[in-house]
């Protein structure tokens, strides 16, 4: 698979259901990210728990990609994180935007750069990350 391949595979994934997400992360993986939060480093095992997490918060969380573009082994994506709640089921709410820049090494996630705001959920805002063929 091309690096693109690569991470397209793993935001097609909804990280709440799949048990396999694991296993796109490299083991020597570093992700630093920037979020309304702060920064934040995250390795192979703290991705994993992450993902644990995300498993007992949330019926579903999925991406939906605006932008995925490719150079060399180089994958930028620009996505809304969408989520279904273990408290409200019935409703999916636009979580957060991010871009994200990965580096793809042996077919799997290597390195990440990634920023974040939460989603502002007006029309507008969630119309700037429609799907953008390119």
């Amino acid at each position: 698979m091309s690096a693109k391949e690569v991470v397209k595979a793993f935001y097609a994934l909804d990280l709440a259901q799949d048990n396999n997400a694991i296993d796109y992360i490299h083991k020597d993986c570093k992700l630093l990210w920037n979020s309304s939060n702060g920064f934040t480093t995250l390795d192979y095992d703290g991705i994993n728990a992450m993902l644990s997490g995300l498993k007992k918060a949330y019926h579903s969380f999925t991406y939906r990609i605006s932008h995925l573009l490719e150079d060399q082994n180089m994958v930028t994506a620009r996505y809304t994180i969408y989520v279904t709640s273990i408290e409200r089921p019935q409703k999916e709410d636009a979580l957060a935007h991010f871009i994200s820049i990965w580096e793809v090494k042996d077919g799997k996630l290597y390195r990440g750069h990634e920023i974040s705001q939460l989603a502002d959920d007006s029309s507008e805002s969630l119309n700037s990350y429609a799907e953008i063929k390119v």
